[in-house]
């Protein structure tokens, strides 16, 4: 009886909620004598993603590590449930997507990419877990301070946080390849001086519009799909008390088109977090690739017999 009247009351919260924008963006939770945000939900639900990244990532492990000697062929056997579609995934972005783009380097890139597609994807989970619900449940009335709620990577302040940091990995990582001259030689596109005037100041421009791209685009689809799911809820919230005749049509088309976007929903967190991943290891791999290309080029020039014969003063034979 409690657990239904909890429900009871948890749908009555969401369904009732005037505003469907208030299921999605951050609250102020502690605020200074100025006004100053000083704690909000959206950093609760980083500090809470953080949390179950760390927590799960070392359960799968323990799972997913290979067992004793004495358990014979089933010690490669990964028995839970979890901890194996957490290997599955796991290998299959390093196998299919990232070493076709890194090569040697994917084992050294892996962490970070892998701690990069979980953290977002956590985040954009629990966009969609009414934890706002529950906090005005327990309170008992609907308020604009929460503790938690909302979804983080809907923040655009998160996302640019997020992209700050692949930002960097992704040009330390070219300069550390390159070293600090091929790396500003890779900024002219291999293109002669005077057009590289103006390949320059695209280039650089470039580095800089990638990771805004990455902030835009995942802040956007978060917002974008997680409001739709809540304006569906209110609809069905205000067909049901809009009476039998006009309500149960409202009411049940709100309801499929609902559930249908909140598996939708369930999707797009999953593919966001894979093309925040994937692009940042276009972007890294792009760079590798430069210092690759360049290295292939002068050797296949090193050891080109015709070159060489060039360069000697010999006839070279039509």
């Amino acid at each position: 009886m409690m657990l239904s009247g909890a429900l009871n009351g948890l749908m009555s919260v969401t369904l009732g909620a005037g505003n469907p924008v208030e299921h999605v963006i951050n609250h102020k939770t502690v605020a200074s004598d100025s006004g100053w945000w000083l704690w909000s939900s959206n950093q609760t639900n980083l500090v809470l993603s953080g949390i179950i990244v760390l927590v799960v990532g070392a359960l799968a492990a323990r799972e997913i590590k290979t067992g004793d000697e004495s358990e014979g062929h089933d010690r490669f056997l990964t028995k839970n449930p979890l901890a194996g579609m957490i290997e599955v995934i796991s290998l299959f972005l390093r196998e299919e997507i990232c070493r076709p783009l890194l090569h040697e380097r994917t084992d050294r890139f892996m962490p970070f990419l892998w701690t990069l597609f979980y953290f977002i994807l956590v985040n954009n989970l629990l966009g969609l877990v009414p934890l706002l619900d529950l906090w005005h449940l327990v309170m008992g009335e609907v308020t604009h301070t929460a503790p938690i709620g909302g979804t983080a990577t809907q923040n655009l302040f998160v996302t640019a946080a997020l992209a700050t940091v692949a930002f960097f990995v992704i040009n330390i990582a070219g300069i550390r390849e390159l070293g600090a001259w091929e790396y500003c030689k890779h900024l002219t596109g291999g293109a002669p001086w005077y057009v590289a005037i103006l390949m320059v100041p695209i280039e650089i421009l470039s580095t800089f519009i990638k990771p805004i791209a990455l902030a835009l685009r995942l802040f956007a689809n978060m917002t974008a799909g997680h409001i739709l799911v809540a304006t569906l809820f209110m609809f069905v919230g205000m067909g049901l008390k809009a009476g039998v005749l006009i309500g149960s049509g409202v009411t049940l088309v709100s309801s499929v088109a609902a559930i249908a976007i909140y598996f939708l929903e369930l999707f797009v967190a999953f593919l966001q977090a894979f093309v925040f991943m994937f692009l940042t290891a276009v972007f890294i791999g792009q760079l590798a690739h430069h210092g690759e290309h360049h290295d292939d080029h002068a050797h296949d020039h090193e050891h080109d017999p015709m070159l060489e014969a060039a360069d000697q003063g010999e006839v070279i034979p039509t």
